[in-house]
């Protein structure tokens, strides 16, 4: 997947085989289970929203069975990716 097809924060997805929906808060996130692996997203349940850290859901684009809302996006978003993009190009 394209960091440019990253979806915005605040988007609400349901995951495949899953029936709660999530909204996501944060992209490009790495896991801290020791394994450092690097995720597309992270995000909490909705519409409950943060409960604390076993509460928080890492996953990938390829995860997404539907996207319910898709969140804020402004100049500022899109410099963010810009730059996102340009830092995964360079390593």
């Amino acid at each position: 997947m394209e960091i440019q097809e990253l979806l915005p924060i605040g988007t609400v997805v349901l995951l495949k085989n899953a029936e709660k929906r999530l909204m996501i808060f944060g992209v490009k996130q790495t896991s801290l289970d020791g394994k450092e692996e690097e995720y597309d997203y992270i995000g909490v349940m909705y519409p409950e929203g943060y409960m604390g850290g076993e509460y928080q859901f890492l996953f990938n684009h390829s995860d997404i069975s539907t996207v319910f809302y898709t969140g804020y996006e402004d100049d500022e978003r899109k410099d963010f990716i810009d730059r996102l993009s340009q830092h995964y190009k360079e390593i």
